[in-house]
């Protein structure tokens, strides 16, 4: 990580608290998304209809529930490490940077309550299912899976669960730049931003590009922040 350390002056102690606290979550969000990678490879791609994740889940219902957790923890944790590069950052450009903290506040909001919540109706539907005693009371959860997969693969959601957090990196990204602070998190936060920009194509490599970006930037920009905190007077 060669990010140098950063000569801000943080006078209040309250300030560097959020930015450390930010830090250790920025960190732990680069190991919750590498922790995901082995379970997820371990299950495969998921289909893309609701009748497929019902004949795909046998034996993979426990890789999706830890998926689906760490998930969850890990999009909570953006939101210090949202305060946190609030309190580095909005002393070089204000309205910036509240716009780069709602977005990320939003992805959370909309990944939680869209994203893992209909990954999870999927989980609990196939689990009716292999509950239910014929084919004619299988088919009405045939066809909940159905809803719930349709809206995991409409455009919208990449929206919801790449754009939002990438344009939210990509405009603290470019504070950083304009300020020369950190310069090798502040690229990757621009790569980060641009290649989520370009998942809305839908193109596989741009969407797992977005995601190995977004980890390499977690990791520089946490510790960036980690030595802002403790070269700073609180």
């Amino acid at each position: 990580m060669n990010d140098k350390s950063p000569t801000i002056g943080l006078q209040d102690p309250a300030q560097t608290l959020a930015i450390r606290l930010g830090a250790i979550a920025a960190i732990l969000l680069g190991l919750g998304y590498l922790l995901i990678i082995p379970v997820y490879a371990s299950v495969g791609a998921p289909p893309h209809d609701g009748e497929a994740w019902l004949r795909y889940l046998p034996g993979k219902t426990q890789q999706w529930w830890m998926i689906l957790w760490l998930s969850i923890v890990t999009d909570l944790l953006f939101l210090p490490v949202a305060m946190a590069l609030y309190c580095v950052l909005g002393r070089f450009n204000r309205p910036v940077m509240v716009l780069s903290s709602a977005l990320m506040g939003l992805f959370v909001m909309l990944d939680l309550a869209i994203t893992w919540t209909h990954y999870a109706t999927i989980l609990e539907l196939y689990r009716r299912y292999a509950l239910a005693p014929d084919p004619a009371h299988q088919a009405a959860f045939v066809t909940g899976a159905d809803c719930a997969s349709a809206v995991l693969n409409t455009p919208l959601e990449i929206v919801y669960s790449i754009v939002t957090l990438s344009l939210g990196i990509l405009l603290a990204g470019w504070v950083m730049l304009r300020a020369r602070l950190a310069p090798v998190s502040s690229w990757l936060a621009l790569i980060t931003g641009v290649l989520g920009l370009l998942a809305l194509t839908g193109y596989a490599p741009y969407i797992v590009g977005n995601a190995l970006a977004a980890t390499l930037w977690l990791f520089f920009v946490g510790v960036w922040m980690w030595r802002l905190s403790r070269a700073s007077n609180p």
